[in-house]
């Protein structure tokens, strides 16, 4: 284009130099030579039609230039857009591998798990936590905690303090005999949804074999403690006994007079005290081995009647009541199933209360002079066995009965109320820890005193 330009502004110049700017296209004579003019016409026509033909194909090939940087800025942007969308899109599965992963542990875990907000409201809730409130995620999503699960024993102070100080609090939550449950508190770091985090443990079946291998070693030590004493009180009454008979034979032999029957009497006291601790020292060695690790079928009423006997071998008073002088009224239902227990124990139990009884309505056969009377009722009720021994004895104070299945403090309250003697701490514990059961007692001066112990038989 500026070789055009410059090549007509010489052609200016130069036909100014010139009269006649057309003299070149006349002939002689001052005719115009049109074939000339033609000629030269088309020449320019052509010369600009070939410079304009060169600036385009010179811009055709600076397009096909600019088209193929082009295609290939696109190729490579849409190359680097795959790359990216791929990488994108791997980055987006591998996220939700591991949400889903995330989801997966938290729905698995054998613990209930609960967020919460800094509103206290619920942001969290996994299987375990649906499973144990009956209540799904969708329904809870939102809602305050306390409204969510109205059973949860956590305090919104509680709950507040660990917001405010950042501290992990750690809780449980036991009902003897029924469940046990670790309760965890902790803050997040980082400030998002979720405030709290709450971890709800069922420890229940941790806890009973723990306290069972307790009570094992314990048990163990009190049957060593027991069969060693046994032993050792065996040996001297052994003694005893020897003697006693022996003593008798000679007074037999002898002629003293009144002083002999008066002699024969005290040996016979003397003998009869001395089987009688005889007695006691077995029953010693029968609780050293009561306890086993594997229940067995019997017959309440069977174990009943054998305590019975024992307590008539064991409480016998030389100057007083005998525990065979007493009336046993019996009440057992029929056709009662066997429960699954630990025969020797409960024995141990029913001996207890029977002696509890004993020496409570034993003041009232000494003043009245009349046979007492203590029920023993044995019946069935749901899927239970109840077992009720009564009497109309000396009652329990109130202090009394608050404090009768506990163990004895000298410095504990009820005390006085309640002597070491008359405390029932270690049957309470063979019916409620060891057969899961449950024992009760009520007393007043209208309706008496009566003992109750259900024994389950699920």
């Amino acid at each position: 284009m500026k070789h055009l330009l410059a090549l007509l502004t010489l052609m200016g110049i130069s036909l100014q130099a010139h009269a006649d700017i057309f003299a070149v296209f006349r002939y002689e004579d001052g005719s115009t030579n049109w074939q000339y003019i033609a000629n030269t016409s088309a020449s320019l026509l052509i010369i600009i039609l070939l410079v304009v033909l060169g600036f385009l194909i010179r811009a055709h090939l600076r397009a096909r230039r600019s088209n193929r940087a082009l295609t290939e800025i696109k190729a490579t942007l849409e190359e680097r857009v795959a790359q990216r969308t791929q990488v994108l899109q791997e980055t987006a599965e591998q996220l939700r591998k591991r949400e889903a992963y995330i989801a997966s542990i938290v729905n698995s875990m054998p613990v209930m798990l609960a967020g919460i907000n800094d509103k206290l409201e619920v942001t969290q809730w996994n299987k375990t936590a649906e499973e144990f409130t009956g209540r799904p995620y969708a329904d809870v999503v939102g809602e305050n905690l306390w409204k969510a699960y109205p059973g949860i024993t956590l305090t919104e102070e509680q709950v507040q303090g660990v917001l405010d100080s950042g501290e992990t609090l750690h809780l449980k939550h036991t009902q003897r005999g029924q469940y046990t449950y670790d309760i965890t508190l902790y803050r997040l770091k980082h400030n998002d949804e979720t405030g709290i985090v709450i971890l709800i443990s069922d420890v229940t079946k941790q806890v009973n074999a723990e306290n069972k291998v307790a009570e094992r070693d314990k048990l163990s030590a009190l049957g060593e403690l027991a069969s060693a004493m046994a032993f050792d009180i065996s040996r001297p009454i052994d003694t005893i006994l020897q003697r006693v008979d022996r003593s008798r034979e000679r007074l037999d032999a002898s002629e003293l007079g009144e002083v002999k029957t008066f002699l024969l009497k005290e040996v016979d006291v003397v003998g009869q005290s001395a089987r009688q601790a005889n007695a006691i020292a077995q029953n010693l060695l029968d609780l050293s081995r009561g306890h086993r690790d594997v229940r067995q079928p019997a017959a309440i009423t069977a174990i009943m009647d054998r305590s019975i006997a024992l307590a008539a071998e064991l409480l016998i008073d030389v100057d007083g009541l005998d525990f065979k002088d007493v009336d046993i009224r019996r009440d057992y239902a029929d056709d009662l199933p066997e429960v699954a227990c630990y025969p020797n124990e409960l024995q141990q139990v029913f001996m207890r209360v029977l002696r509890s009884a004993f020496y409570a309505v034993k003041p009232q056969a000494d003043s009245a002079g009349a046979a007492p009377q203590i029920k023993v009722g044995i019946g069935k009720f749901f899927d239970s066995v109840w077992v009720k021994i009564e009497h109309r004895g000396q009652v329990l104070s109130e202090q009394a009965q608050l404090c009768i299945f506990e163990p004895f403090f000298a410095s504990a309250a009820g005390a006085d109320e309640c002597p070491v003697e008359q405390r029932l701490s270690y049957p309470y514990f063979i019916v409620t820890e060891h057969h899961r059961g449950h024992m009760s007692v009520t007393s007043d001066e209208e309706l008496g005193t009566t003992f109750n112990i259900q024994l389950s038989l699920v």
